[in-house]
């Protein structure tokens, strides 16, 4: 059967393929290359692998020549992929070291090329990152080859991009990379080519040691505060931020949170000098994957005019996870990455308290700190029947949470984007979330008078504070349903289509492609 789909998967990837070439030829008018260290399906540890993934689709719509540059890693499945070898590049570091490195090429959802760089050395590991979530130590290095591999795959192919997009601090070396070639007079077509740094977290900033500055190519003049130098080491994604052409981030509230501390995590200062070359744009949802109306994942269909089959998916659900089948009793279902930064520390407060005091059931999936995950191993034991824990990740399981859940638990301290609540609000499953970045973006507060908004929100990060809105919306479940209908079938309108998205990193293309001519 797994054969079956691959051929399946490799005929209908290289009908894309043939159209995509042809469309390309008549229609492109701006190229661009993504440079990232991961791209749904193909490698994924959480959103940026989705917005990679679904930004260029949606740039491809307009008219953008957008090509992709991931790693090779050993769980990336060639076969099941159709990845097709396009020989080797030698890749030559700052330190004279030359490296050859394997070229293979896919086509991803909505007809983007995506290359892959193969290096044993480097990305012959099973993920990303280690079995504990972190950064491996030679990361500097690592993600250094790719970016130099990434620039050195178009010089080969004659296939010059007008703006490199690199995303997060893996990647944000590359707009220094092509700084340094332009002052070495390198004249490639490179010298024109302008970047753009998308930060999607900024508490994750890569810091390595120095010893990697030769490496990557950048002499002492890069080395400085007001360059990669912070504490002694350098830092990559505060290099990004000095050296790229324009900054973006995943949410306009997450821009202005950022540009003052603590969330600016030490950069906030060096946001603010960059002026109008930085700000937020909110991620897109990409419908064609997450719609309740013609979700394979999920066992009944159901839209905003019919929620029939909404009820079928919580009972589904609710007999998956082990729970007791109760169409009465509100279900919140969460799917996260298990860390502080989620909300984890409120968690360990108040859902026990809330599972004593309130009648609710709770399906979760996620996986992360160790601490976190015992956590909820007890507190499952604890509460058989009503809460319910499956550790790791299952992409259909996900589908089916948002499904057959009647809220969604979002309480990150922080949170640049978020994807889930669009997910959730597509999906009939109302957000309670703290007010923050992305979350505070896209979640319009429940209006108790009139029975307006699409979920609930807590503004002060306190356990108090969560507790209250979890009664608040438990309390409007069983004492006033007719809002929850309403908001659910106004949450299920709501769209953030990456196209309104798209539209506006155009225009940043355009103004970083102005300056390069």
């Amino acid at each position: 059967m797994e054969e079956d789909r691959s051929a399946s998967y490799s005929m209908g990837v290289q009908k894309d393929r043939n159209k995509v070439e042809r469309h390309m030829a008549a229609t492109a008018e701006r190229r661009v290359l993504f440079v990232a260290s991961e791209c749904a399906p193909f490698a994924k540890c959480g959103g940026l692998g989705d917005v990679v993934a679904s930004l260029p689709k949606a740039l491809r719509r307009s008219g953008v020549d957008v090509r992709v540059v991931i790693p090779l890693y050993a769980s990336i499945d060639r076969a099941h992929y159709a990845l097709v070898p396009e020989g080797t590049c030698r890749v030559r570091t700052g330190a004279g070291e030359v490296n050859e490195c394997e070229i293979f090429r896919a086509t991803a959802d909505g007809g983007v090329p995506v290359w892959f760089v193969g290096h044993d050395r480097f990305f012959a590991r099973n993920g990303i990152y280690d079995d504990h979530g972190q950064a491996y130590s030679d990361h500097a290095f690592r993600f250094g080859l790719l970016c130099m591999a990434a620039a050195q795959v178009c010089r080969d192919r004659k296939w010059i991009p007008d703006v490199m997009h690199v995303h997060d601090w893996p990647t944000a070396v590359l707009p220094a990379m092509l700084e340094a070639w332009r002052n070495n007079g390198r004249s490639d077509g490179l010298e024109r080519t302008g970047s753009v740094l998308t930060i999607h977290n900024q508490a994750y900033q890569g810091y390595s040691h120095s010893s990697a500055l030769p490496y990557l190519g950048l002499d002492e003049s890069f080395y400085t505060p007001e360059g990669f130098e912070a504490y002694g080491q350098l830092n990559l994604l505060k290099g990004g931020i000095v050296f790229a052409d324009e900054v973006t981030t995943v949410s306009p509230t997450y821009a202005k949170e950022i540009r003052q501390e603590p969330l600016g995590c030490g950069l906030s200062m060096y946001l603010r000098r960059r002026g109008e070359t930085f700000g937020g744009i909110l991620n897109g949802a990409d419908y064609d994957v997450w719609n309740p109306e013609m979700d394979e994942h999920i066992p009944a269909a159901f839209g905003a005019h019919s929620l029939i089959g909404k009820g079928s998916c919580k009972r589904a659900l609710q007999e998956e996870m082990g729970l007791q089948v109760d169409a009465t009793v509100p279900l919140f279902g969460m799917v996260t990455r298990l860390a502080a930064q989620k909300g984890t520390g409120l968690m360990r407060t108040v859902l026990p308290w809330v599972l004593h005091e309130m009648q609710v059931q709770l399906a979760v999936l996620g996986s992360g700190d160790p601490a976190d995950e015992d956590f909820f191993r007890r507190l499952a034991q604890e509460a058989p029947g009503r809460l319910a824990v499956n550790i790791g990740y299952s992409e259909a399981l996900s589908h089916r949470i948002q499904a057959g859940a009647d809220f969604f638990l979002m309480p990150s301290e922080f949170e640049p984007c978020g994807l889930s609540q669009m997910y959730a609000l597509r999906y009939a499953a109302l957000p309670l979330v703290h007010a923050t970045g992305g979350l505070e973006d896209t979640v319009a507060q429940y209006n108790e008078a009139e029975g307006a908004g699409t979920g609930f929100k807590f503004y002060s990060f306190t356990a108090q504070a969560f507790h209250d809105v979890f009664g608040w919306a438990v309390s409007t479940w069983y004492d006033r349903p007719s809002h929850i209908t309403r908001m659910r079938e106004r949450a299920m309108e709501e769209r953030f289509d990456w196209e309104a998205s798209a539209q506006h990193y155009l225009e940043v293309y355009e103004r970083v492609a102005a300056k390069r001519r």
